[in-house]
Formats: structure tokens, sequence, C-alpha cells
């Protein structure tokens, strides 16, 4: 136990796929989505060690070598912007990172500063400033549809999955930013020395994933 492959997991809907494509892997690890009040799970096998954390903070336990791998979703990794390896594209959690507001509102023609708000500030940062765009970033971290609505914000920037929230709300896609899936990461010094397992699992997963 002392050498398993430590794996972050962020708990709900992505850790249930996560452990679904894992368990095609061979890694028996199903019983550690049981309710439970423990923090941290082993495999059948005691080879991988689970720690469910929030989906923010695994590139975090990843870089700093707390885990090994973690699975998370690349808006994530864009935002959180951390020293690790993004080595597979899980091609689940499929969505698209967006910017968002009323149909009729013009984002290239605004004189002012453009109000944006997001949960991503740092993507925003990075995406306007490329676009040569003045824009007053305004952090928030629930209900973003709420910011155009009203008028905290001209538009917001943030994940889209159906659309129906926007559209329920008379809000629409005015610009995609990039399409967005869950990726598998790994710590960098974890590939070097702990090789023998995560390349053949990687190996393994990605064969999965062309199978469909």
């Amino acid at each position: 136990m002392e050498n398993a492959i430590t794996v972050a997991l962020a708990k709900g809907r992505l850790a249930e796929k996560s452990v679904e494509l894992l368990e095609k892997c061979g890694v028996k690890c199903k019983h550690i989505l049981e309710p439970s009040r423990k923090l941290v799970f082993f495999d059948e096998s005691g080879e991988y060690r689970f720690i469910f954390v929030k989906p923010s903070d695994v590139p975090t336990y990843v870089e700093y070598g707390v885990a090994d791998i973690g699975v998370v979703g690349k808006d994530t990794i864009l935002e959180e912007d951390r020293n690790i390896y993004e080595l597979l594209d899980l091609n689940m959690a499929k969505c698209r990172l967006c910017i968002a507001g009323y149909a009729d509102h013009e984002t290239r023609r605004k004189t002012s500063d453009l109000k944006v708000a997001t949960k991503y500030v740092n993507v925003a940062r990075k995406y306007f400033e490329q676009k040569g765009q003045n824009v007053e970033i305004i952090p928030l971290h629930g209900s973003i549809e709420l910011g155009p609505i009203i008028k905290l914000s001209d538009v917001i920037l943030d994940i889209v999955e159906s659309g129906k929230t926007l559209e329920e709300n008379d809000l629409t896609v005015l610009e995609e930013i990039c399409k967005i899936s869950a990726r598998l990461v790994v710590n960098k010094v974890s590939l070097k020395t702990k090789a023998e397992t995560i390349k053949p699992l990687v190996k393994r997963m990605s064969e999965i994933i062309k199978e469909g």
C-alpha cells in the first residue's frame, strides 16, 4: 500500500464515470462510491488509493504529488494552470466553455469595459487579453446566469451543456471559447517513478475510449 497509486477524484457524476472506466480497466473500485464518511479508499488489490476532493483542487493535489493522477474537467485545468501533465482526453462529461448573454447584446462594440460575471476568472482574463478587449471581471460562484438578468454584468463566461438554463432565462451563447471534457492528469515525477503502473493504465484507458 505504500507504493499505491493515489487517484484524486471529485465526488459526483464525474467520479461515477471515472470509476466505471477504471472498472473496465480491471481496477476493482466500484465500492468507493458507496455512502461513507471516509476520505481515503483503496481498490480491492490495494494498488490504488482514492481521495475525493473538490473539482478545483484536483490539479493542486496532482501538482504537489499528494495524488499521482487525477480526473478533472478541461475547464478546471485551464483555470488552475498547474504544473502537471494532461495525458488523456477521457471523452466524457462533454460541454462547452462559452460567453453568453442576451442575443441583442454586441460584446465587440461596447465602448466601455465589458462586465463579465464568471467563476473562471483566469480564463476570462486571458481570453479577453488575447482579443485586446477591456473587461471588468466579476467573480461569482453560483447562479452565474443571474449576472445579465439583474444587470450585474453584460455577459457571463461559463460552461454550457444542453443550454436549457440559458434558454429558460432568455440568454444565448454569443461566443464559444473551447470544447470541454474530462481529462486524465498526472504528476510529472510520478510519471517517471511509477511508470510501470501508470503507463499501462493510461494505455488501457486509451484503448477502451477508442473502442467506444
